[in-house]
């Protein structure tokens, strides 16, 4: 599948493994090489910026440091944790294999890509990745910055098959994890969408393209307007939780949303992106009609209590950055 010839094949997997040992950042996940810590972490950084993702990893593992203590936790603590990264539906997976691990497996950790793929959540990339990075399984991994470094490399476009069997030729198989993580590190770092930096990059003398590949182009994002309320009753917010049958975010908690209006001056207004969406927020006063109107739905909380709820990221950045009780 590689055109690259077998004194190539060695010289470009050596050119691009110095290069990460000598280039790649530190990620709390890379410190140890734990099958936990790579678990949580490839799951927090599906479709998701490395930069978003320390900050929930850090408190994560601060309160969850094993996969005891995960499949131990109630889902609520699970969720509240995981308030800010999106696609909640990656914690709930995440919590329910735990539960099969410690109580299914011994608390023994699956060894191999192909036994990954039998918890909750975990594809085959997921699988791929903890696999080989924590066990040095010898399978290839392919995300969205594999994709691109690999389109970039050999000069087309290919499938999803096919980006498989490249990477899989490409492979070093005597250090398979951390050839996997030095492939993503170069798509996320060098080999970027816009303006990659090929006079840096540790594969240029095997590349096709040097950068003149174009990335695949990205769907437009849609736009939307949202407007909540916000009530008070001394240090106290009004809150509602989302029906359990809910299709997005199940069980979450945020402010009460309104019919949007201009007749209103609001008190704040966010901008916030949720997947291909971007939203214009707009944050007003809650009126004694409209709280009545919530017929028991909703609950007061004090910022103690809401800081540990599952709260919505987008209801946790407005009662952050709004700073609730100065309009309390």
């Amino acid at each position: 599948m590689s055109p690259l010839s077998t004194t190539e094949l060695r010289l470009s997997r050596t050119a691009l493994l110095d290069w990460y040992h000598a280039n790649r950042r530190d990620l709390p996940w890379r410190r140890e090489v734990d099958p936990y810590r790579v678990w949580v972490s490839e799951i927090m950084l599906q479709q998701t910026r490395v930069a978003a993702v320390l900050e929930h990893y850090a408190r994560w593992m601060d309160r969850l440091p094993t996969v005891q203590a995960l499949a131990a936790a109630r889902e609520q603590t699970v969720l509240a944790l995981w308030s800010g990264l999106g696609y909640y539906h990656r914690a709930r997976r995440l919590h329910a294999a735990a539960k099969v691990i410690v109580r299914e497996r011994g608390r023994e950790f699956p060894r191999t890509a192909e036994d990954w793929r039998e918890l909750p959540g975990i594809g085959r990339y997921t699988a791929a990745a903890i696999a080989s990075i924590a066990f040095g399984e010898t399978v290839a991994v392919v995300d969205g910055n594999v994709e691109r470094v690999l389109d970039r490399m050999f000069g087309v476009h290919e499938s999803s098959a096919a980006h498989w069997q490249r990477a899989e030729s490409l492979l070093d198989r005597e250090y398979p994890g951390d050839f996997n993580q030095a492939m993503m590190e170069l798509g996320a770092t060098v080999c970027t969408p816009k303006s990659p930096q090929c006079l840096v990059c540790p594969l240029i003398s095997w590349c096709a393209t040097r950068g003149e590949h174009e990335a695949k182009p990205q769907a437009a994002r849609k736009r939307r307007s949202v407007q909540y309320a916000l009530a008070c009753e001394g240090k106290k917010v009004l809150l509602v939780q989302r029906p359990s049958d809910a299709k997005r975010m199940a069980g979450m908690w945020e402010l009460p949303e309104v019919e949007s209006t201009s007749k209103v001056v609001p008190l704040a207004k966010f901008r916030h992106s949720i997947t291909d969406t971007d939203y214009a927020v707009s944050v007003i006063a809650a009126s004694e009609e409209f709280v009545a109107s919530l017929d028991g739905m909703a609950r007061w909380y004090t910022r103690q209590q809401w800081e540990k709820l599952a709260l919505t990221g987008l209801t946790r950045k407005i009662l952050r950055k709004l700073g609730a009780a100065t309009y309390c």
